[in-house]
């Protein structure tokens, strides 16, 4: 029987919007996720994240790349790559990032907080905003 950090990385690594659908299998009712656009909690209100992220994107897929497992907790940290569909489909984009996991005694996720930096990694991506965060980035150096 795998272990719920393995089921949990395994259901990541392999997302589907199909998968999506299954989310209750890796969260507790009232869980919390968050990152640096959404503060959610319930399993519906995660699902709808990420069933909007697979409208929203194309080819979006996290590879994890590395995990740290202490107690109830786990450190994930992760490459996820996705195209915008409706800004340049063409260019793959990829973002770097954590995250941090508390599990229940049950093995589900109560707790998912993503680490990752929005201005460096999206933003300075996106042709208007990007050249005033770039510029922003320099005068602060």
């Amino acid at each position: 029987m795998p272990t719920p950090l393995k089921r949990f990385v395994s259901y990541w690594n392999n997302l589907t919007a199909a998968d999506v659908a299954r989310l209750g299998e890796f969260y507790t009712e009232n869980a919390i996720f968050q990152d640096p656009f959404n503060k959610v909690q319930g399993q519906a209100a995660i699902k709808h994240i990420f069933d909007d992220m697979f409208v929203r994107l194309l080819d979006p897929k996290f590879v994890i790349t590395e995990t740290i497992e202490q107690d109830n907790r786990a450190l994930l940290v992760w490459d996820f790559s996705f195209r915008i569909k409706a800004l340049k489909p063409s260019l793959k984009r990829t973002i770097h990032g954590t995250s941090l996991i508390r599990f229940a005694v049950d093995g589900r996720a109560l707790s998912h907080r993503d680490y990752w930096d929005a201005a460096g990694e999206l933003y300075e991506q996106l042709p208007l905003i990007g050249s005033i965060m770039r510029a922003l980035k320099q005068r602060m150096a």
